[in-house]
């Protein structure tokens, strides 16, 4: 028989991949809570020890290009922005300061340990360090982390990978200058050279984020225009691409020498079409659409690198650098240690609401590093200074990242005694979906009924069906929020804030068409603004009392036009 080749060879590999997949899912799904994804890799590394070959070859374009956008898009796209923005300082501060402090302790330290230069400890340090977007979001979402706790590692993951990109890249064309000219590092390294990477940081994030930010905003007006969902769908996969490679390749290098992040960019443009997009330019139809495709989507990409990275692990050169390995491991908890406790404990005294210290346990063992620092060891030239003790120090840290640091952070979680969710907060999640499913239900039964398709008498018995099915849900919540009051104060608060973004959506469509102005607007705006600010804050403006827990400062404006509202009026009766 002749060997298959081309686009079938290929797609011979890629269908092997999936066959290895579906037998790691079915074992997955008979042992139980097991991560697919850490499943994944042992699979893999099975793959690599039993010398069985898959032609797919796992290149830094590969993960960086193809893998990287649709991962980051869909985990961006997915976390809820206003949680975001309430943790944005620690995000911030540990994705960039944090990154860096570690860099140079891990540099520094490894340039003894190690034996290495200076300069090429550091770009170790710069490539396995960064916390890896798709590790993260992928084993957060199996375990079912509480949601404070996913956003500050997802965000931190999804942030610092642009800057660590940055320091890479800095970092790699000094080693290759001196390797090139024998320039001793304290030349190399001068005041010039740290403004320069200082300014290159800035301007990637920066620079990234307004790429994704005007991208974002081209599409969300295509679709706030549009009710195709499949259309929609296919709007979202050209941004997620659209955007890293507009940043990355188009615009990069047009100003200047400068460089802009498309990591930074697509984790903007997510996060602006799953947030606003989603609330405001998609329909129910297109919201079920779009997010249904992006996990498929995020599961299937998972599922290949995960694996890959598996089987293409180099063992040999692992087992050869082993010292090296079993050294950099510990030291890459350290660094990332040395950075977490104290940063977030700084933070916390100018935030309202500090991370406790279980959570930055967790954020210690949960920075888990893979994909990211695995692209950019692949990305080193074949003549590069200790490539190969490189390449297998990273590949070991990402092993031991994945399986040690990933099987075990369950039980972690679980000796901390975070709960993910409580059996109230699970009962009151299925009593409020199937709310929801019910009201589609009897909207659908109305249409159809409308529509002449479905006869009176039956739409009655669908009607009777359904909505004593509603009452008994409604009484079920409200007992259950009658007992488990901070399941009742949460609802509250999501509540409000989601009625006071719609509040701010009516009035700036009212400043548009010139029913209010925009004087008079803003100060309006202003209110919300402040009531969102304390809604984040974990304080309601609602109160079940009869006095306002919040007063407009519309109110003063009657008084001193001497007009009564109600409540004035029925305390004046009262009296």
């Amino acid at each position: 028989m002749v060997a298959e080749t081309g686009i079938a060879a290929e797609l011979i590999d890629l269908l092997s991949v999936f066959v290895i997949a579906a037998g790691v899912g079915v074992f997955v799904a008979k042992v139980g809570r097991f991560p697919y994804t850490i499943a994944l890799l042992l699979a893999g590394l099975a793959v690599s020890v039993l010398g069985i070959t898959i032609d797919i070859e796992l290149s830094h374009d590969l993960i960086l290009l193809v893998f990287l956008p649709p991962l980051l898009f869909e985990g961006a796209a997915t976390t809820d922005l206003e949680r975001f923005r309430t943790n944005l300082w620690h995000i911030l501060v540990l994705a960039v300061v944090g990154l860096i402090l570690a860099i140079l302790l891990l540099g520094v330290v490894g340039h003894f340990v190690f034996g290495f230069p200076l300069l090429v400890a550091l770009l170790f340090a710069a490539m396995v360090l960064p916390t890896d977007p798709v590790s993260v979001l992928a084993l957060f979402e199996e375990l079912g982390a509480p949601e404070r706790l996913s956003v500050l590692v997802e965000g931190e993951s999804l942030v610092n990978d642009g800057v660590g990109v940055v320091i890479f890249s800095t970092l790699f064309a000094l080693v290759v200058r001196s390797t090139e000219t024998g320039t001793e590092l304290a030349q190399l390294v001068t005041t010039d050279t740290i403004v320069a990477a200082s300014t290159d940081i800035v301007v990637a994030s920066a620079g990234g984020a307004v790429v994704g930010l005007v991208a974002g905003l081209a599409v969300y007006q295509v679709m706030y225009r549009l009710d195709e969902h499949t259309t929609e769908i296919v709007l979202t996969l050209v941004l997620a691409y659209g955007s890293f490679l507009l940043a990355e390749h188009t615009l990069s290098g047009v100003i200047g020498d400068y460089y802009f992040s498309g990591v930074i960019a697509t984790v903007t443009a997510g996060l602006l079409i799953g947030n606003r997009g989603a609330e405001y330019a998609m329909s129910a139809q297109t919201k079920i659409s779009v997010f249904n495709t992006w996990d498929t989507a995020a599961f299937l990409v998972n599922t290949l690198i995960f694996l890959l990275i598996g089987a293409k692990t180099p063992i040999n050169q692992m087992l050869a650098h082993g010292k090296l390995i079993l050294l950099a491991i510990p030291l890459v908890l350290l660094a990332r240690a040395a950075v977490v406790y104290p940063i977030t404990t700084l933070v916390n005294r100018f935030v309202p609401k500090g991370v406790p210290l279980e959570y930055q346990h967790v954020m210690v063992w949960g920075g888990l590093h893979a994909s990211i620092p695995i692209a950019l060891v692949l990305g080193l030239p074949p003549n590069f200074p200790l490539r190969d003790e490189l390449r297998a120090m990273v590949f070991g840290v990402a092993a031991f990242s994945l399986v040690v640091q990933g099987l075990t952070m369950g039980n972690v979680m679980d000796a901390l005694d975070i709960v993910t969710r409580s059996d109230a907060e699970e009962l009151y999640e299925l009593l409020v979906g199937r709310a929801r499913a019910v009201d589609a239900a009897l909207q659908s039964a109305k249409q159809l009924h409308d529509a002449g398709e479905l006869s009176p008498s039956v739409y009655e018995d669908f009607r009777t069906e359904y909505e004593r099915e509603k009452e008994d849900l409604n009484e079920a919540i409200s007992q259950l929020l009658e007992n488990n009051p901070e399941l009742r104060r949460e609802e509250l608060l999501v509540g409000e804030r989601r009625v006071l973004k719609q509040e701010k959506s009516a009035l700036m469509d009212a400043m548009r068409t010139g029913v209010v102005s925009d004087d008079v607007g803003r100060r309006l705006i202003e209110e919300i603004d402040l009531k969102l600010d304390r809604v984040e804050s974990g304080e309601s403006t609602v109160t079940d009392r009869p006095e306002e827990g919040y007063e407009e400062f519309w109110r003063s404006r009657v008084r001193e036009f001497g007009l009564e509202s109600r409540l004035e009026a029925q305390e004046a009766t009262d009296d």
